[in-house]
């Protein structure tokens, strides 16, 4: 049961590099024109192309990990540059012309521009990141995984096991997406230092 879990706590990494191949396209169109093909034919490719092409490389403990990250790095990057492309200009030349640093400018104008993008992101990303990460478990089988009783409650026929997982997975689905929005809530109260 703990591979269940490890695709999420390792899928911060999707989120920040998301977020940095964004920072970065934003910065240099010449990066963007490189990366957002890369990225739409990432969220294009089904789920199960990834898994099946996946299990050639690595091995099926770690392959809800990668898949998650690979569903969630695009929803994320599109998300946050998105959100840097919508930045006020005239916030933008306001801070050049009263010479605001670097970092004041991210604080005051583009952390409230991309914030509700990345809200978005994440919220959008958890369900991709859960749902991506059992369906590589059911195709990949890791042993003591939810994917695998999932695959052997259809192997068998076994119906009650089978709403009973899916039922366990919608309910730490829920709870999961409910703290980590609750803790992106509670950082977005504090006052920035």
């Amino acid at each position: 049961m703990a591979d269940d879990f490890l695709f999420l706590c390792k899928n911060r990494s999707a989120v920040t590099a998301g977020s940095l191949l964004a920072s970065l396209s934003y910065i240099s169109p010449v990066i963007k024109e490189l990366i957002l093909p890369l990225m739409k034919v990432i969220k294009t490719i089904p789920v199960a192309s990834f898994v099946i092409l996946a299990l050639v490389w690595i091995h099926s403990v770690n392959l809800s990990v990668l898949i998650s990250f690979l569903m969630v790095l695009p929803v994320v990057y599109i998300n946050f540059l998105e959100g840097l492309c919508s930045t006020d200009e005239k916030l933008l030349q306001m801070a050049e012309v009263f010479d605001i640093s670097g970092w004041k400018k991210i604080r005051a104008i583009y952390i409230p521009a991309v914030l509700p993008h990345f809200i978005s992101a994440v919220s959008v990303g958890l369900g991709f990141c859960w749902k991506s990460g059992i369906a590589a478990e059911v195709i990949g089988i890791p042993s003591g995984s939810i994917g695998e009783r999932l695959y052997e409650a259809k192997l068998y026929l076994m119906t009650k096991e089978l709403f009973a997982w899916t039922i366990v997975i919608i309910i730490i689905s829920i709870l999961f997406e409910k703290t980590i929005m609750w803790a992106i809530q509670k950082l977005m109260r504090q006052p920035a230092g």
